[in-house]
């Protein structure tokens, strides 16, 4: 695989106009055969549009963040966009925020919050409490809010509590000497304890931002003890704002975001992406959203979430199906003449594993200025005999720019 990162600096000198470029990414794309022998949800589905893009473009293997390490849903989509993950660490809770409008400033900390079920124990049943619905995490936020909105004012932090959606929402806080090097409280498997909030930073700011946030679980959790469902919470993506360099000053374009999840709208919006709101939460939605905003920008990128999410639930079927359902709106896609267009995932999620897994994504670029490699299929086998080979997720963006004909050339 080769070691070479995407040059900001570069890019932004040789970026010129050109086509527009269309980034498509069904999340957890990559998977597993369920048995020895078999096919992976990919190479199972029946996908006639993404198989004549893979034989008239050109597929690999991409690695999200190195060889061998397993990535979260940030850090993976940061490297589609072109950010080392490993320079560039973005706790989630900054996207989950992002995603939802919440403007943060430099005095705030924000995690990703997930409701849960606990046992009368206080060990983990559920660790998204039975996918409870949006609604209901409103109403939740809101009891949260009233109990312990006023928890830290003795120290002069503010707490706010937002609902994102299912059993999702994003706690912040805000004040002054906040920061620090914060675990997550997630033990990341059920028939466990939550863990604490701990700062590896050994700073003053870390030590009082763990105290404070595990002062306000503490408090979270007695409110909700009583609930049927969720009755426990835990936090992940403890983190501040860093601040990235923006997308459209590298790029040269202007840049659009189509998705439904407002994680995913964070990681955009936090590289200078224009989120596009549509209604609806389908395939179909998001490519009607597309055709409305074609004329207005040079980029988009758009996201499918139930690939992952069926990945994580073990229903290889379900998965399978998903695939079909985004093969069926490509010549959609197609008919807007993009100058290159990129179908991956952000990582692989197979229902086999039911999470995240460190296998690299298949990615195919097509683009009528694409030379054909052999593959005439897209799925994970095909795609590692595919001209891309096996690359870095960061050098995708501006292999697709050479293809769309929006980068200059170097000398004479």
């Amino acid at each position: 695989m080769s070691s070479v990162f995407t040059e900001f600096n570069l890019m932004a000198e040789l970026h010129q106009p050109g086509d527009k470029i269309v980034l498509l990414v069904m999340d957890g794309l990559g998977g597993l055969p369920m048995q020895a022998g078999g096919l992976t949800e990919l190479e199972t589905a029946s996908t006639p549009n993404l198989d004549r893009l893979a034989a008239e473009g050109i597929t690999g293997l991409s690695i999200p963040i190195r060889p061998g390490i397993e990535p979260g849903s940030g850090p993976a989509h940061l490297s589609l966009f072109s950010y080392d993950p490993v320079r560039y660490e973005i706790g989630r809770g900054v996207l989950e925020a992002l995603g939802i409008g919440f403007t943060l400033t430099p005095n705030d900390i924000a995690a990703r919050g997930n409701f849960a079920s606990a046992d009368a124990d206080g060990f983990i049943t559920d660790r998204r409490a039975g996918r409870i619905g949006s609604d209901e995490c409103v109403r939740l936020c809101a009891k949260l809010q009233a109990a312990t909105g006023d928890l830290l004012a003795d120290e002069g932090v503010q707490v706010f509590v937002q609902p994102v959606k299912e059993h999702r929402f994003v706690l912040v806080i805000r004040g002054k000497g906040l920061g620090g090097a914060l675990t997550e409280t997630d033990p990341l498997a059920t028939g466990k304890h939550p863990l604490p909030v701990t700062d590896s930073s050994g700073s003053p700011e870390g030590e009082r931002s763990a105290r404070l946030l595990n002062r306000w679980v503490e408090a979270a959790r007695q409110a909700i003890a009583n609930e049927p469902k969720a009755n426990s919470l835990n936090l992940r993506g403890l983190a501040k704002d860093p601040g990235l360099p923006r997308f459209p000053d590298i790029y040269g374009m202007r840049a659009a975001a189509i998705a439904v999840y407002p994680m995913y709208k964070g990681v955009a919006s936090l590289v200078g992406m224009e989120i596009v709101e549509f209604e609806g939460d389908r395939p179909s939605h998001a490519i009607d959203a597309l055709e409305r905003a074609w004329n207005d920008f040079d980029f988009f990128f758009i996201h499918v979430k139930k690939t992952d999410s069926y990945g994580e639930d073990g229903n290889f079927a379900a998965k399978v199906h998903e695939i079909e359902v985004v093969d069926a709106i490509i010549p959609r896609i197609l008919a807007l003449q993009p100058g290159a267009l990129i179908v991956t995932g952000d990582h692989s999620t197979p229902a086999k594993m039911r999470s995240h897994s460190f296998h690299p994504v298949p990615t195919l670029l097509w683009s009528p200025r694409a030379r054909p490699d052999t593959t005439t299929t897209f799925g994970e086998r095909a795609c590692a005999g595919g001209g891309m080979g096996i690359f870095h997720a960061t050098t995708l963006i501006p292999q697709a720019m050479g293809h769309a004909g929006r980068l200059k050339r170097i000398g004479a």
